[in-house]
């Protein structure tokens, strides 16, 4: 029986180590380890951008305009005056008559003196909404030129790495 439990002790290690073995190449199943290579140059790489910006845009325009004046005032105010006039010239019975043509006569020369408006000219501020377009030549990039382990190579980045880059190294069977 000792020697039943020994061989399944021992089994069981073996199959432990080899599992030990394959979780080393789980966690690594696509070959890669990362290293660092010397920077020999960084080259900015330009290109123009362009953006529309909404914008309002303002202007001012003459426009005619009609002003009504105010006759009715003027009307009513010659019909008082004419029509107190018209009751202190008049006596008697022709008081009232002196007094009604007075007003009317009043009313009718107000009207005609009174402002009728007319047209007249101004300026009124119109906006409307534009796009405009603006041109930027900015760096979109950098051609970094680095070497690693005494093989030269070139790749384009969007950063300026400095002096060293951080490079990751993928093995793979050739054939």
């Amino acid at each position: 029986m000792t020697r039943v439990w020994l061989s399944a002790l021992v089994l069981g290690l073996a199959a432990s180590s080899v599992n030990a073995q394959d979780v080393r190449y789980q966690n690594n199943t696509d070959n890669v380890h990362y290293g660092w290579a010397d920077v020999l140059r960084a080259d900015p790489v330009r290109g123009v951008t362009r953006t529309e910006v909404p914008q309002q845009q303002c202007y001012d325009q003459q426009v005619i305009r009609r002003d009504p004046g105010n006759s009715t005032a003027g009307t009513v105010l010659g019909a008082v005056i004419g029509g107190v006039l018209g009751h202190t010239v008049g006596k008697g019975d022709g008081r009232t008559a002196a007094t009604v043509v007075g007003a009317v006569a009043g009313g009718a020369v107000g009207n005609r003196v009174s402002d009728h408006g007319g047209d007249y000219a101004t300026n009124q501020t119109r906006c409307r909404q534009v796009d405009m377009v603006t041109e930027q030549r900015r760096i979109i990039g950098y051609d970094v030129e680095y070497r690693y382990r005494g093989n030269v190579y070139m790749s384009r980045l969007s950063y300026d790495p400095g002096d060293r880059l951080r490079v990751r190294i993928q093995v793979e069977p050739a054939d």
